[in-house]
């Protein structure tokens, strides 16, 4: 198979060959590896190809057989894998724990074979970190690809592998989907398990599933990773059929709340507004009865919070070090990342009855700001992917804890206030700039509803092909720009 045809076909396309003895799981890794060898080093996504990689587990069989696969270097954990964090003071650090997501990724015929940039403990939403340099946006690789699950969207948005492992604290799967270009799901808060140890992460907040190209991967990917394991701290309502059939029933007409205002501090590019209208109005052509809503929340609030987690950050931080017989410093840590330590460890903060009180709260106003919506339309980002080395990377050492935070609220305005609800959301390559940067739009469910996020999906999908659209830089393909 050359690197080209590879790279056009989704997972469920690939797979589909092996199981009908077209291509075979070693053929795949090979492809995989050419199109790492020819594209990582412009685009920095992988920052380990395993050199046992042609000889990793998976079924024989499963929804995804014989695919290549990624995991992001923070969150899942693979057992005796490396996983530095995107950080100087993790180096070489290899965990012990095999956790259920990739046990999983392996029962479903995935390979995993290699691992991909984040930025430092996933932090921010850009592309770029001390210890691994910046992962270049395959539309211009001027520009970030986003964060933190950065080298995944780079590398199936580039074609190194069609899905990739990601994980979403605070917009992280979202971000690099809309700049990338890409299909990014966050699933509701407990639909994928972070067990055996990280269940219900940060309190909620954070989620693992995928970045992949198309709604049917998206889909598949759910009825892989989808489902309860003991420890769980409750179980989500369980789908009455398996995803993948959502994509053969009707979605109904539905009530949809549509944001063209702002949510917090940055303003929205016009063009992303341009491309709000735009499916606003075919929403409303498919028979939905759209409505435009107001903020739902104070931006105040959600930087509240994101303040007030930072004890038990710098006591984990503390633990691990410790552990590790290291040190936290500016050789050890990032700026940002030790400011926000510091904050922590040194600045009076409420109780964690108080923290949990104020996150009760803030689900409490923006469930009811958005109940009478069966779904909402926001933009993903109010801006396409900036140029990198902008303010908002935890590398610049200008910013204050407080400003931080602040910044995250503002730039990821229409993001984090969902992880700290629990709903699904879901970022769709809906449009493209004039310059030709992918801007993607969020669809956001009901809480433990992603069956209809994936038929709402699909219908935009079929209305707006995007599979057509790709960037310069890809698998088998000479950048034209």
């Amino acid at each position: 198979m050359k690197i080209s045809e590879y790279a056009d076909y989704d997972a469920t396309g690939l797979a589909s060959l092996v199981t009908a003895g077209e291509v075979t799981p070693l053929e795949l890794t090979r492809v995989a590896r050419a199109a790492f060898d020819e594209l990582n080093p412009r685009i920095n996504a992988v920052v380990e190809f395993y050199e046992d990689a042609e000889t990793v587990p998976g079924a024989d069989s499963g929804p995804f057989h014989g695919v290549p696969f990624l995991r992001k270097d923070i969150g899942a954990t693979e057992a005796g894998r490396l996983q530095e964090k995107g950080s100087r003071l993790f180096k070489g650090y290899r965990p012990e724990t095999d956790s259920y997501y990739f046990r999983r990724a392996r029962n479903a015929g995935l390979r995993t074979i290699g691992r991909t940039t984040c930025p430092e403990f996933g932090t921010t939403g850009m592309s770029q970190s001390i210890l691994n340099g910046i992962t270049g946006n395959p539309w211009n690789l001027e520009r970030s690809a986003g964060g933190s699950s950065s080298g995944a969207a780079a590398a199936v948005a580039a074609g190194i592998t069609p899905i990739a492992h990601a994980s979403d604290g605070g917009g992280s799967i979202r971000v690099p989907a809309s700049w990338c270009g890409l299909v990014g799901l966050n699933p509701s808060r407990g639909r994928v398990s972070g067990g055996p140890n990280n269940q219900d992460a940060s309190l909620g907040f954070s989620r693992m599933f995928v970045l992949c190209r198309t709604v049917r991967d998206m889909a598949a990917a759910l009825d892989v990773f989808a489902g309860p394991h003991p420890g769980d701290p409750f179980i989500i309502v369980q789908p009455s059929r398996p995803f993948v059939q959502e994509l053969y029933q009707p979605t109904g007409i539905l009530r949809v709340g549509v944001a063209r205002t702002k949510w917090g501090e940055i303003d929205v590019d016009p063009e992303v507004l341009q491309a709000v209208d735009a499916t606003a109005l075919l929403l409303e052509e498919m028979g939905h009865m759209v409505t435009e809503i107001d903020p739902p929340y104070d931006p105040a609030e959600k930087t509240r919070i994101s303040l007030g987690g930072g004890t038990d950050y710098a006591d984990s931080l503390d633990d691990k070090a410790r552990a590790m017989g290291r040190t936290i410093d500016l050789d050890t840590l990032e700026p940002g990342n030790l400011k926000f330590y510091n904050y922590s460890r040194n600045s009076p903060h409420a109780s964690i009855g108080s923290h949990i009180e104020n996150i009760r709260k803030f689900r409490f106003r923006v469930g009811e700001a958005i109940d009478r919506f069966d779904i909402l339309l926001t933009p993903t980002m109010p801006v396409v992917a900036p140029p990198h080395g902008g303010i908002y990377c935890t590398t610049n050492p200008t910013l204050s804890a407080v400003e931080l935070a602040e910044a995250d609220t503002a730039l990821y305005q229409y993001l984090g206030v969902f992880n700290v609800t629990g709903h699904p959301s879901v970022s769709l390559p809906l449009a493209h700039s004039a310059t030709g940067l992918p801007i993607g739009l969020q669809i956001v469910g009901r809480f433990g509803d992603e069956a209809n996020l994936v038929r709402v999906s699909r219908d935009l999908e079929e209305a707006c092909p995007w599979s057509r659209r790709r960037p310069g830089v890809r698998a088998g393909v000479i950048d034209v720009n």
